[in-house]
């Protein structure tokens, strides 16, 4: 005797609660060189090939003038404390 599925064994009206629809969308990020929207996992940019990098440095976006006046203010900073405790 054979066995043969009917309609009864499938249960398709009631909804899946072990998927996870969050998954399905993946977040994107834009392409450092040519701007594109890739997989935020993706290694390369399939348009330009740019490899991804993921470190971000604070002093990346900044303009040079910026950086000239935080290292100023480190150096001002250094000479005050040395000034203070040097007498």
């Amino acid at each position: 005797m054979s066995y043969s599925p009917d309609d009864s064994d499938w249960d398709d009206d009631e909804p899946d609660d072990d998927w996870e629809d969050d998954d399905l969308e993946a977040s994107t990020i834009p392409c450092p060189k040519c701007g594109i929207d890739i997989y935020e996992d993706a290694v390369r940019c399939p348009l330009c090939g740019e490899y991804i990098t993921r470190t971000h440095s604070v002093w990346s976006d900044k303009p040079w003038w910026w950086k000239l006046v935080g290292l100023l203010g480190i150096i001002a900073m250094i000479w005050g404390l040395a000034f203070a405790f040097g007498r």
